[in-house]
């Protein structure tokens, strides 16, 4: 038994102290564990209420969303209708202008019509007086020319009552 407690004895002296060291490094192990898995709980429970508050945020948006796309529509809705008025009323100042504009056309033609009739009326008045101008001027041409023959024919009167007498 001698050998059998040497052994022992060897085996206790070389085992034992590597035993207690591996306990003693199990139990630094089982003490990280801890504090990493206490670490680990908190960053869940931190990444749980992130994850709570980005849901909550997701749905703020998406009621934002909803309200501004409700009142995006509104605006939408109430601008179109806006816009089909002023059309409705650019289309009837259109017309109305049109009207106008036609009824000036007419009135101008007419007007112009009626300047020309009184235009050709008093060009034939013009052409009127421009004869009777021309036969005065002819009458005295021809009144001129009269005295000038009365006065020959006076002269050839007393060129022969001389002869007679002569």
């Amino acid at each position: 038994m001698d050998i059998t407690n040497i052994v022992k004895t060897a085996l206790q002296e070389m085992i034992v102290p590597e035993l207690n060291s591996i306990k003693k490094e199990n139990a630094e192990i089982k003490t990280s564990l801890v504090l990493i898995n206490k670490r680990l709980d908190d960053m869940n429970n931190h990444l749980v209420d992130q994850s709570r508050r980005i849901d909550e945020t997701n749905k703020r948006i998406d009621a934002v969303r909803t309200e501004l796309t409700g009142k995006i529509e509104e605006v939408r809705t109430e601008l179109t209708g806006r816009i089909n008025e002023t059309n409705k009323g650019i289309e009837a100042v259109k017309e109305g202008l049109t009207k106008k504009i036609d009824t000036v056309r007419e009135e101008l033609a007419q007007e112009i019509r009626d300047v020309r009739i009184e235009l050709r009326a008093e060009i034939a008045k013009t052409n009127t007086r421009i004869d009777r101008l021309y036969e005065v001027i002819v009458r005295r041409d021809e009144h001129h020319k009269l005295e000038q023959r009365v006065a020959n024919l006076e002269r050839d009167v007393s060129e022969l009552k001389r002869r007679l007498a002569a």
